[in-house]
């Protein structure tokens, strides 16, 4: 069940999270410089947390810039994302053992990704609706400097998307799923596409699709089609 707003708070500069931050389950909205709600790369984030900070009981609403970006291990517990704008979030940090965790929540309206992983580590994303998207995960294709990523999905609801995940094979990236829901008859929503990732900004090449016993890590009954 998505909640409905205590409030609406207006976010003209980045809130910098260390520690706890709850947000009451207001509705929090860009504005001034991150007043943008387009795909452009490069954009400020609503929401920065540092390493070992929690976000909890916020909805992001429309303009959102780079909706929220993560420094290091971090959990987003109970957040909603009414229209994504460029990303929800972005795992970005330096560190192989941090983990991000996204857990009882939602997001609507991604043109194209709801969560990006820049940085290495793992991310964690439970118990979360997706509808209306290009892509939920997409471990970065072209960075600058790339990782080894990890991705672990359980308890996914997720409809009128393209995407579910893309992972780069040649930088070792695995995605584990399980308990996925999708609601498309039509099963045209690719559940896991496997790419050779680049540091040259290229695009990158798709190399497949699908369950693969080493990077795409979940077999036919771990999806149920409704």
């Amino acid at each position: 069940m998505w909640p409905s707003p205590t409030g609406d708070q207006q976010v003209s500069a980045t809130i910098a999270v260390n520690g706890r931050f709850d947000g009451k389950l207001k509705r929090y909205v860009g504005s001034g410089a991150l007043g943008g709600g387009g795909q452009d790369e490069g954009q400020a984030a609503m929401f920065e947390l540092a390493d070992g900070a929690t976000l909890e009981n916020v909805i992001v609403g429309a303009p959102a810039a780079d909706g929220i970006h993560c420094r290091g291990t971090c959990t987003l517990r109970n957040v909603w994302w009414q229209d994504v704008g460029e990303d929800a979030a972005t795992l970005m940090g330096s560190s192989a053992s941090q983990t991000m965790t996204i857990e009882c929540a939602g997001a609507k309206g991604a043109s194209d990704k709801v969560f990006q992983h820049n940085g290495p580590g793992t991310m964690i994303v439970r118990n979360f609706d997706v509808q209306d998207f290009g892509k939920l995960y997409r471990s970065c294709g072209n960075c600058k400097t790339q990782h080894e990523r990890h991705l672990e999905l359980s308890a996914i609801t997720a409809k009128g998307g393209k995407v579910l995940v893309g992972i780069n094979t040649n930088y070792n990236d695995t995605a584990r799923l399980k308990d996925i829901t999708v609601f498309d008859a039509s099963k045209k929503l690719s559940i896991c596409e496997r790419f050779r990732g680049n540091n040259s900004g290229d695009e990158p090449s798709k190399e497949g699709s699908g369950p693969d016993a080493k990077h795409c890590l979940y077999s036919d009954s771990d999806i149920q089609w409704r």
